[in-house]
């Protein structure tokens, strides 16, 4: 349980770290910011291991996870102008 809660406050500071960097209008609140951390952090290790950085069984850290939310939000804004 107490990783689970590890994961959580890892992703919303990796959000907000996220959105800070990329200043502008992206959706959401605390949850989304949460979601946004977690799923850079899976992007970033996915990516990792493609290129090698990573083995089974590693993850991204924290500047991964930041990594992988910001890419995250410069897809979102993509298809956000896509739309518009």
């Amino acid at each position: 349980m107490l990783s689970l809660l590890w994961i959580i406050v890892i992703g919303l500071i990796a959000g907000a770290v996220a959105k800070f960097l990329m200043p502008g209008k992206d959706p959401g609140g605390i949850l989304i910011t949460i979601v946004l951390g977690v799923a850079g952090a899976l992007l970033s290790t996915l990516l990792g291991r493609l290129v090698g950085w990573y083995q089974p069984g590693d993850s991204a850290g924290f500047i991964g996870a930041v990594f992988g939310a910001v890419i995250l939000l410069l897809l979102y804004r993509l298809l956000k102008r896509k739309r518009a």
